[in-house]
């Protein structure tokens, strides 16, 4: 692999957006094109055959007996909660350090989302701070598969049973990450959360995400929430939603989930040539931090580095045209909406470091190795000027 000081001028300036969906479509062009044209021919747009065959796919795939397609991966965790029969009174422990939505929909069905510091090293759940905040009042934890890296559920699985309190995974940002032993994300818990949000690994031409779980009743339960709690029209058991996944989005997934293994080994091999350059630039550790892999497979839904100077690093990389963002610049618990629960300042010091600190590096299977060469050279000039 070059080095990164054998990049010239050229590279140095090359534009590298954050993303090139564009570019994903190209390469599947006659594929979903196709099926496009079958669905729209075919007169069934939601729920349906082609529904079912995507659910039975995603299920084997990801180790679980059953998913159910739903209308975006904020709504596979309010179904969640709703199918646990969660409410007023309740707590659910999430971690402050990710995507609003894993605590937005505690609240949105009445719940309290108690907040948890994170594991400064994988910016997943602190699972001992996760432990002793466990109360009679607990009826679920969140843990977050943040960046597309497992959290710590061998630690995690343990204190949930001990305490009867069920696992609901937010694997929105990690299809296909695994363990050692090859189990996948989203199969350990009661409920594992999918989103197939067009930037995700396995994303949709529009909203759509999955829920799964190993529990043919929950599932049952999950399938009849989706349709506002009815399994047969017009009579209705419970109060559920409107969260249904068309069938277009999922016939697409269905093509794509084909291809998911190969942009997985893709995004890794990324990430690793982004390790090296990095490490031959001599940018580590003294400027940055490269992301940690400590809980079996990584799949790099996003590649992100603790950088020194954040906010100004960042400047500098959307200046020379270098899609470079923070995910996230203010944790949970300072967030205004959130202001009733109580935290202050400094309530949770890894993730409020963290967010001063995170910059997360374009990186996508159609990444090409003079667009890496063109971050790292960037990212050097910035320290080294």
């Amino acid at each position: 692999m070059p080095a990164v000081t054998t990049t010239g001028a050229a590279d140095a300036c090359l534009a590298v957006p954050p993303l090139n969906l564009g570019g994903q479509f190209a390469d599947l062009r006659s594929e979903l094109l196709a099926e496009l044209t079958a669905v729209a021919e075919s007169g069934y747009y939601v729920l349906g055959p082609k529904v079912t065959a995507f659910e039975e796919d995603l299920a084997r795939y990801c180790g679980t007996a059953y998913a159910v397609g739903v209308s975006s991966g904020t709504d596979a965790l309010l179904l969640a909660l709703m199918a646990l029969g969660i409410g007023p009174g309740d707590e659910v422990i999430v971690p402050t350090f990710t995507f609003f939505a894993t605590a937005g929909v505690v609240s949105r069905v009445g719940a309290r989302p108690v907040m948890c510091d994170i594991d400064p090293q994988t910016f997943n759940l602190d699972v001992r701070q996760a432990a002793a905040l466990i109360t009679p009042r607990t009826k679920a934890l969140i843990p977050v598969h943040l960046y597309g890296q497992l959290a710590d559920l061998d630690a995690l699985l343990p204190v949930a049973a001990r305490h009867g309190v069920p696992i609901v995974e937010d694997a929105a940002q990690a299809i296909g990450a695994q363990d050692a032993t090859g189990r996948r994300a989203g199969s350990f818990g009661t409920f594992g959360a999918l989103s197939f949000y067009p930037t995700k690994n396995l994303g949709a031409l529009g909203d759509a995400g999955a829920l799964l779980m190993s529990s043919a009743e929950l599932a049952e339960l999950a399938r009849k929430l989706r349709i506002h709690g009815s399994g047969h029209t017009y009579y209705h058991e419970r109060v559920g939603g409107n969260f249904r996944i068309d069938a277009l989005q999922a016939a697409l997934l269905r093509i794509k989930l084909a291809h998911l293994e190969r942009w997985t080994a893709e995004r890794r091999a990324r990430a690793a040539r982004y390790n090296a350059l990095i490490a031959e630039a001599g940018l580590a550790p003294e400027f940055v931090q490269l992301p940690s892999e400590r809980h079996g497979r990584h799949v790099y839904h996003q590649y992100v580095l603790r950088a020194q100077r954040r906010d100004e690093l960042v400047a500098f990389l959307k200046e020379r045209k270098i899609g470079a963002a923070v995910y996230y610049p203010l944790p949970l618990h300072l967030q205004q909406c959130f202001a009733e629960l109580g935290y202050r300042a400094g309530a949770f010091p890894h993730a409020e470091q963290a967010a001063r600190e995170v910059v997360a590096l374009p990186i996508y299977p159609e990444l090409t190795e003079s667009q890496q060469q063109a971050v790292v050279a960037a990212l050097t000039a910035f320290y080294r000027r």
